[in-house]
């Protein structure tokens, strides 16, 4: 995928940064792992994180955020291909979502609470 969101900005820019707070090897392995789900079910990314054979010289940030978008437009190409109707892939890729969306931010805030 040689589309890592780069149409954005540079990236650096943005003072005051509302992410979760990781080392840059924490960040590489949850973009490994992203990378892994995301391969699982569509087409494959490539290994251009730093070290690996096709570097590409982004931040492991930067490509959890452009594969977790990969991830996101496989996953919601997968209901339009699964659903039996277009109102019940309507609905799963909006309330479902959203509910499940919502549980997540739910568990993350009391992880964070609990810290």
């Amino acid at each position: 995928m040689d589309d890592h969101g780069d149409d954005f900005g540079a990236w650096g820019w943005e003072s005051g940064s509302n992410a979760t707070q990781r080392t840059e090897e924490e960040w590489a392995t949850i973009a490994r792992y992203v990378r892994h789900a995301a391969n699982k079910v569509g087409p494959e990314l490539q290994l251009c994180l730093p070290g690996e054979p096709q570097e590409c010289g982004r931040t492991a940030q930067q490509h959890v955020l452009a594969w977790s978008a990969h991830l996101k437009a496989v996953a919601h190409h997968l209901i339009e291909q699964s659903a039996p109707s277009e109102a019940r892939g309507a609905f799963v890729a909006g309330p479902l979502y959203q509910r499940r969306l919502a549980d997540l931010r739910v568990q993350n805030a009391s992880v964070s609470a609990s810290r």
